[in-house]
């Protein structure tokens, strides 16, 4: 299996081969590599690259903060927002399901901080547990940050409500603790909810953008939030080892990306929904979720195999998806899928229920 894998992970995948693994395998539009081509570039790590600060000043601005930074990912935007909000020995309160919580906060073991996961419900954090979470005094550590994620990737890219939101970001207000919001996949959510990034990000101080994710860039994230506090991250950036110099290159694909590429984000949700439907449909020992933006989950733990045997037997039935546990599958639509590809993946699944049978 990991040969297979590794050997249509590292080339071009063939033609009968649909791939749902991530909206990250996009590649740039000819739109993108042009504007790569003309860009204006300097030194980033030196006196400034103009194209990184116009990616900086846009994403700020459509966000509705202060100020941007250009990272190489969003890990390192994540990162870097809670080292900039945080001193040692203090608590990060987000969703127990969170990415952040999950799969990064192995960052822990350097910054010194603890990370509290409070349940919630598709990506939404039980408030009074939240509440709870954050009380501080006597022996209880002092509550720095609070993140949030939408949309949410491991609650299958459900999208909390600004209603949620909203709640949230004033119960940590009233109790000064900055908010963070792990926004990857921010313009899926805005679309989903039918309203503007800005709209989303209202209630938060700090937020993440990826743009490699749906939006079609190649590389890179971007964090925004209040100008003292992006300063911080700044010199942190430099400290661990995210300073890019000509990064001028990769800014103007995901400024393109940004003024361009969420607007056909809604397609990916459409096709997202077929290929849900389609599943449901087989009324068979799988089941799929209902997505709200463009990841699927397929629970396949009635079939009798594990993922990890449903992935092996997908990809030999032309489907490349990725196992999410050890009873669930996740996939997830994006710009080289379209209607066809759908068709194609309903069928390689029917292909291997047909196996089992």
């Amino acid at each position: 299996m990991a040969a297979s894998t590794s050997a249509f992970v590292q080339t071009e995948l063939p033609g009968h081969f649909v791939d749902l693994r991530s909206d990250t395998v996009t590649r740039p539009t000819e739109a993108m590599l042009e504007a790569m081509r003309a860009a204006p570039i300097g030194d980033d790590g030196l006196d400034g690259d103009p194209s990184v600060r116009q990616l900086e000043s846009t994403v700020a601005a459509r966000l509705g903060k202060d100020a941007g930074l250009f990272v190489p990912s969003c890990t390192m935007a994540n990162l870097l927002a809670v080292l900039a909000q945080t001193a040692s020995r203090e608590q990060v309160v987000l969703e127990s399901n969170a990415h952040m919580y999950t799969s990064e906060r192995g960052a822990a073991t350097f910054t010194n901080l603890f990370y509290l996961g409070v349940p919630g419900v598709d990506g939404a954090m039980d408030l009074e547990r939240l509440a709870e979470g954050v009380q501080g005094g006597g022996h209880k550590l002092k509550t720095s940050l609070v993140a949030m994620e939408t949309s949410h990737n491991n609650a299958a890219g459900a999208v909390p409500s600004l209603d949620y939101m909203r709640a949230v970001y004033d119960l940590s207000a009233a109790r000064g603790i900055a908010v963070h919001l792990d926004g990857a996949r921010l313009f899926n959510a805005a679309v989903a909810l039918g309203v503007t990034p800005e709209a989303v990000t209202r209630h938060t101080d700090t937020v993440s953008l990826c743009l490699s994710k749906g939006l079609s860039a190649p590389v890179g994230a971007v964090l925004s939030g209040p100008g003292a506090v992006i300063e911080r991250a700044r010199v942190l950036r430099r400290m661990i080892g995210g300073t890019q110099r000509q990064a001028g290159l990769m800014a103007a694909a995901g400024l393109y990306a940004v003024e361009h590429m969420g607007q056909r984000l809604g397609q990916d949700h459409a096709r997202a929904r077929l290929l849900s439907d389609g599943v449901n449909a087989m009324q068979s020992v799988i089941s799929a979720t209902v997505p709200q933006t463009n990841i699927v989950q397929i629970d396949v733990s009635r079939s009798g195999r594990d993922s990890a045997m449903w992935v092996r037997d997908l990809e030999a039935a032309g489907l490349a998806v990725r196992p999410w546990g050890a009873a669930r599958l996740r996939c997830v639509t994006h710009r080289h899928i379209d209607d066809s590809h759908i068709e194609r993946a309903l069928a390689s699944i029917r292909a291997v229920l047909a196996q089992g049978d």
